[in-house]
């Protein structure tokens, strides 16, 4: 089973599949929860005991469910490119790595599936005033299920690690570096 996550600012939608990965369903929205730094900086505790209760409630979730892998979308830009809110969405699936380890986090492109949730939902009737309470949910399953279908085309895992070693280069000898 994999669990399929949307980071937004205020919310994280949850989803998951069943046990042959082949279908995404919601799970949960849960409000997010900043994470501590320093005392100095407005609005954080410094408190550090502990991951951010939306991020440990992925994680009781992930192993309740014996999770294999766990899918966060990257809000990239239309153009590909990067901004605050893919930094935002980094740096979230990286702390949501540390808090699952061993199971890995992947980073899958996440381009429009938000607009194609509110999308989603305005079709199958639900009122839009509704949309706020789901939404994050739904562009979640389109995350994890646009993720298992590269997966089956492809044959290899989609996106990339949210935990990545660097190596160091390795000095030669009688070179400088």
């Amino acid at each position: 089973m994999r669990l399929g996550v949307d980071v937004g600012t205020a919310r994280v939608g949850l989803a998951a599949c069943d046990a042959d990965s082949v279908l995404a369903y919601p799970v949960a929205t849960l409000s997010r929860q900043p994470v501590a730094t320093d005392a100095g900086e407005p609005g954080r505790s410094g408190i550090t005991d502990g991951p951010p209760a939306d991020i440990a409630e992925i994680a009781r979730v992930a192993s309740e469910r014996d999770v294999i892998e766990i899918i966060v979308g990257l809000p990239r830009s239309l153009d590909g490119s990067e901004g605050a809110a893919a930094a935002g969405a980094r740096d979230y699936a990286l702390t949501l790595a540390r808090a699952c380890s061993p199971v890995p986090v992947r980073l899958v492109d996440e381009r429009l599936t938000t607009v194609d949730a509110h999308r989603a939902l305005h079709e199958s009737g639900v009122a839009g005033r509704r949309h706020r309470r789901v939404v994050d949910q739904a562009a979640a399953v389109i995350i994890l299920q646009n993720a298992l279908e590269a997966e089956r085309l492809t044959g290899t895992a989609p996106g990339q690690p949210a935990l990545t070693v660097r190596r160091k280069a390795r000095r030669r000898k009688g070179t400088k570096q």
